[in-house]
């Protein structure tokens, strides 16, 4: 395992520090610095190959939406791509794929994000795309573009969710974990009435609050001086105006009073029981030993849930469990399909004993070990690009206000026991209220998980 990681930690051109033979450290070599607009710029410099990853974050995603307003930060992901003051309609994808680049955006709960990987040669006009749609979109804005992009994003959520088996799982989830007045109880997608509502005003004043350089981030790594990056950062991003002070988020969990049961009827085959708990934020002390938790539990062919529900008892056609950590709160969840001809509330038991049984004796060191090689693995993978690099760069700093965090958090995991792991199931899974949705074939509520005498 120590070698694979050597060899990926050089593929990705990064340094390893001399240190406990054990626990290598990451040298991930950043110069940072702020505009008088309050955009702040980080340049990560690697001459390994003759790229460079131009990489914006704007700290909105669908967690700062107003009610009645949901789907506006996903919906705006798509509006930077339809031209601006001075590029054309649909021209940001044709300059950069034209140079031999990539690019797209992604929204989430916390954040919006636009990305592009070019030749090292086209950084410039990179720059100039990025700075452009953050300057002057509302200049090149019509109700037609509004109109389409509103269009795709609506059919895109029919393809995502509406019409995709399971689907509408994902939203009812978060609408029942989490109270109507929390920024999680609705989905990034949005809800198709808000879609329709959006006017051209509400979208305005959405760009106008929060795409503004003090409420973004840019990240320039790979084939690059920093010295060039701050004299192309000045020219392009210095002339736009800062927008009004954006307060940063206050971590928001939520507890619930009582068991919420709920049976949700699709277009399926199998019948499929989705467990929630509430849990802690992304950075919370106790978010890596759930992310152990989760792994030791419902990750892989090795994992309990597997081992028991789909190799041995041949009763499951699929088990996983998963902590998320965001911004303002975070979910532990267990999901089975049941395979045809076993219960829901079988499943449900077996779910409960075995996260009862690593709450009473924590996981074996041989599990423990296996959960920590795989999640440095995937740490040390997702940086083997350029842009992987400066997507964790970026993620560093708008969460936590430094961008070289790679150790700190590579430390976290590392740090973990097995006492932890068993403290975290009985902190915040045995016993305590969650969440129990069965998606059933339409007409089958019948097939649904039955409510038991004794819970975790």
């Amino acid at each position: 395992m120590k070698h694979a990681v050597k060899a990926l930690l050089a593929a990705a051109g990064l340094a390893i520090l001399p240190g406990a033979a054990t626990a290598q450290e990451l040298k991930v070599p950043t110069e940072t610095f702020r505009l008088a607009n309050g955009l702040t710029v980080i340049v990560h410099e690697d001459h390994s190959a003759p790229v460079v990853a131009v990489n914006v974050w704007y700290h909105v995603g669908s967690g700062r939406e107003a009610e009645g307003r949901s789907g506006f930060a996903h919906l705006f992901e798509h509006m930077m791509f339809q031209g601006s003051a001075n590029v054309g309609d649909d021209k940001h994808f044709a300059f950069i794929q034209e140079a031999g680049g990539t690019l797209n955006g992604s929204t989430n709960a916390d954040r919006t994000n636009y990305f592009e990987q070019v030749p090292s040669n086209y950084l410039e006009m990179a720059l100039w795309l990025e700075a452009d749609r953050m300057g002057f979109l509302l200049d090149a804005m019509t109700e037609e573009k509004l109109a389409n992009q509103r269009d795709v994003v609506k059919n895109e959520r029919r393809q995502n969710y509406e019409n995709r088996p399971y689907g509408m799982s994902f939203i009812r989830m978060g609408e029942l974990l989490y109270p109507e007045d929390h920024p999680y109880h609705w989905p990034t997608i949005g809800y198709q009435e808000d879609l329709t509502a959006a006017s051209m005003e509400d979208v305005k004043g959405f760009f106008r609050t929060w795409y503004a350089p003090n409420n973004a981030s840019l990240v320039v790594a790979g084939d690059v001086k920093p010295a060039d990056v701050r004299r192309l950062a000045e020219k392009y991003f210095g002339p736009i105006p800062a927008g009004s002070p954006v307060p940063k988020p206050t971590p928001r969990p939520v507890r619930l009073a009582a068991d919420v049961r709920e049976v949700l009827e699709d277009r399926v085959t199998l019948p499929q029981v989705s467990i929630s708990w509430p849990a802690v934020e992304q950075w919370h002390a106790d978010d890596p030993a759930l992310s152990m938790l989760a792994n030791v539990l419902g990750q892989g062919k090795t994992s309990r849930l597997f081992e028991r529900l789909i190799y041995r008892e041949q009763a499951a056609q699929s088990a996983s469990a998963s902590y998320g950590g965001r911004e303002l709160a975070g979910s532990f969840q267990v999901t089975v399909m049941a395979r045809e001809g076993t219960s829901l509330s079988q499943m449900e038991r077996a779910v409960y004993e075995e996260i009862g049984r690593l709450a009473a004796e924590g996981p074996t060191e041989e599990e423990l070990v296996a959960a920590k090689n795989g999640a440095e693995s995937s740490f040390v993978m997702s940086l083997a690009s350029t842009l992987g690099k400066a997507d964790r760069l970026n993620s560093y700093y708008t969460f936590r206000g430094k961008p070289d965090l790679f150790n700190e958090d590579l430390a976290r995991f590392r740090a973990v026991t097995a006492d932890d792991v068993k403290r975290v199931a009985q902190a915040y899974l045995v016993g305590k209220p969650h969440v129990v949705l069965s998606t059933v074939p339409a007409g089958k509520r019948e097939l649904a998980a039955q409510p038991m005498e004794v819970t975790p």
